[in-house]
């Protein structure tokens, strides 16, 4: 199961993008109110998320975690200890890790970035601490990384490539028109 967190003032393309075509391909993935159920994005989008993080008590589910940008929706992610604990969890199990926009930065705060390339919002570029810069989107074996919400797709059909294949990510990529 693939856990995207949403935090009071997330980017609202960047976390359901993933989501949408995640689902289209086949992967389970559940969304995790920060604090609520009841979550407003960075432009004022109200989405009800599918549990909240205190619902979350056991890990043995977890197949990687998405960590949508936008601010201060990235803060909060970062001050939240399950949203931490998990992703921790998921760099020591060798468990896919996807961040976009402002959200790689907490992946570099955590020291996870190290000796790895990896991409941001260009303004978050230097809380990257020890990652070679990449493009637009990057994957470094199980982080994939976004610079933001125009290459939201990409980023989640990169997710899905690392989940289920290339061959499936392109018959998504065909099926939705994309090029």
């Amino acid at each position: 199961m693939i856990y995207v967190f949403l935090a009071e003032g997330f980017e609202e393309i960047e976390a359901l993008t993933p989501v949408d075509i995640l689902r289209r391909g086949g992967v389970e993935v559940v969304t995790v109110g920060i604090g609520s159920q009841t979550i407003k994005g960075s432009h004022s989008i109200t989405v009800t998320a599918d549990i909240t993080d205190n619902d979350i008590t056991t890990y043995d589910s977890v197949e990687g975690v998405i960590l949508p940008g936008g601010m201060p929706g990235t803060l909060h992610l970062e001050q939240n200890q399950t949203v931490i604990d998990m992703v921790d969890y998921c760099a020591r199990h060798h468990l896919l890790i996807g961040a976009i926009c402002a959200a790689p930065s907490i992946l570099g705060h955590m020291g996870l970035l190290r000796g790895k390339t990896a991409t941001a919002f260009p303004s978050f570029e230097t809380e990257l601490e020890g990652a070679t810069l990449g493009d637009y989107t990057v994957r470094d074996d199980m982080i994939v990384t976004a610079r933001g919400m125009g290459v939201s797709v990409e980023f989640a059909l990169m997710l899905l490539s690392v989940l289920k294949g290339e061959e499936q990510a392109e018959k998504i990529r065909k099926s939705i028109q994309c090029r």
